[in-house]
């Protein structure tokens, strides 16, 4: 008898939903909105019945679903109880299993998302081959998560693998979003390395392509391809911090490898280059040899390691 898992990525804007057999392979994706009125009470219903319509009209049977796994926002235990809420989803703390088990009666386990991610890259992504890792995603904001031997560690309130706000800078004057100052977000998400750039062409006159144009993590990783020298300085001053940020995680994680992720690692393997000279610089003993790959899923990371917390 054949068998399958879902894999359910909600987000802020739509769920993505993934079908699944028990190799990995992805049979089927779509995506629903998230409807978050009333606090999103809609939200899990809906998923619900969009899974079901799936299961319909593919011809799978309840015996044959191994279950759902679902990656959701905010602070998770390791039980799929989301300790303080998804603010952004309107979501008070609940279980998400229980809840969702309410409407469609499988096995259902959940995760933070950026966990979620982590675990799907690390089975069918950057992180392949591997079960100790750090998915480091580089956004608008400064995103983590950990898989030590093949599981999440989620910490003890939910918060393990926020390696964006790990302090980097002593002098910085200006609050990160969390409220605290000098986060290691504030300098290698894109709006840090945008903040790192306008910083460098202010206090100095070094002629760059920049100053023509408006500054984003892509124009500077563009401009350092093209061997702008200012841009390559700027590139310097984000890889010595995300260096420096990602030696202390190895200096208490010890993963095998750092996969990198989110919208600035389109800027490929050149990221890469000028985080590893620091890392290795600063790192500890053997931690020096941790590996480092860009991730693969891409969007689909979610639902790949949502579904991982049922096949795995």
């Amino acid at each position: 008898m054949s068998k399958y898992a879902f894999g359910v990525d909600i987000g802020g804007t739509s769920v993505k939903m993934g079908l699944f057999d028990e190799a990995g392979n992805v049979l089927d994706k779509w995506e629903i909105p998230t409807v978050k009125d009333n606090k999103g009470s809609a939200i899990l219903p809906d998923v619900a019945k969009s899974l079901l319509a799936r299961m319909k009209e593919k011809g799978i049977r309840e015996e044959e679903l191994m279950g759902v796994g679902v990656g959701a926002p905010g602070p998770m235990d390791d039980q799929g109880t989301l300790l303080s809420g998804a603010v952004n989803l309107g979501w008070e703390p609940f279980n998400i299993p229980e809840k969702l088990g309410a409407y469609i009666k499988v096995p259902i386990k959940a995760a933070n998302d950026a966990n979620a991610a982590a675990l799907g890259e690390m089975w069918q992504g950057g992180g392949k081959g591997y079960d100790s890792l750090v998915a480091v995603t580089l956004g608008t904001g400064v995103g983590g998560g950990v898989v030590v031997k093949g599981k999440i560690l989620v910490g003890a309130d939910g918060a393990g693998g926020e390696i964006g706000h790990v302090h980097i800078e002593d002098e910085e004057t200006e609050c990160c979003n969390c409220g605290n100052k000098g986060c290691l977000e504030q300098y290698t998400s894109a709006t840090g390395i945008v903040r790192l750039a306008e910083r460098y062409l202010a206090q100095t006159d070094v002629p760059s392509v920049l100053r023509d144009k408006r500054v984003s993590a892509k124009t500077v990783f563009d401009a350092v391809k093209a061997q702008d020298a200012a841009a390559m300085e700027i590139a310097g001053q984000f890889g010595d911090y995300l260096g420096k940020g990602l030696a202390m995680v190895s200096g208490v994680i010890n993963p095998e490898i750092f996969v990198i992720g989110g919208g600035v690692s389109k800027a490929g393997e050149i990221l890469l280059s000028y985080i590893e000279p620091y890392f290795r610089k600063y790192a500890f003993g053997k931690c020096k040899e941790t590996k480092f790959a860009l991730a693969q899923l891409g969007n689909d990371a979610g639902i790949y390691g949502a579904a991982a917390l049922i096949l795995l």
